[in-house]
């Protein structure tokens, strides 16, 4: 079985890396957010990214570091099959998934205003915001030395494989099945 974790920057192409490896390659996708969203669903709370940090650093807290992508990587093993585990956002979660056989790391990222322009075109209910929040929400979630807490700074930095997402959605592709074609993922 092969772990693809998934970090990056708030709109830099996440979900279209997952998309293209569930759709091309036949990996099974688990989510830190749709985890959060249950949790919060659970707790009859407000579904948006304040809530989902707030859930995320309390069970970080209270279990461990990596306590999400633990409980997903245990769904994942289950399964048995190449999974992609999207949102890593902790180096706590990295670190528990380093230890795990054929893991890979790989971080997204592209220009501040591109992202922001993304994530107003997907209409999502978290993604109505100003630049500015845009801005802040993730400056808040880039560095820290807890970790429980996100840090997408060192997640980047410790990633496998950099891809940069400032052009077409055809040019990613192209990245990721170069990338196949390198390495034989």
């Amino acid at each position: 079985m092969k772990i693809i974790g998934i970090t990056g920057t708030i709109g830099a192409g996440k979900g279209t890396i997952v998309d293209y490896l569930v759709n091309n390659y036949g990996y099974k996708h688990y989510s830190v957010r749709n985890y959060l969203i249950d949790e919060a669903t659970k707790q009859s709370l407000p579904l948006n990214r304040d809530t989902y940090v707030k859930i995320a650093n309390e069970l970080r807290e209270k279990h461990s570091p990596s306590y999400i992508i633990d409980e997903l990587y245990k769904e994942a093993e289950k399964n048995g099959v190449n999974a992609v585990i999207e949102s890593i956002r902790t180096y706590g979660e990295i670190s528990s998934l380093r230890t795990k056989e054929n893991f890979s790391l790989w971080a997204i990222d592209a220009d501040p205003k591109i992202r922001f322009e993304r994530i107003v075109a997907r209409h999502s209910e978290t993604d109505k915001i100003s630049f500015d929040t845009f801005l802040e929400n993730e400056q808040r979630e880039m560095n820290t030395d807890a970790p429980t807490k996100q840090n997408l700074a060192e997640c980047i930095r410790q990633a496998d494989i950099l891809f940069t997402n400032d052009n077409s959605i055809e040019e990613l592709y192209k990245q990721i099945l170069c990338l196949f074609a390198i390495h034989s993922i």
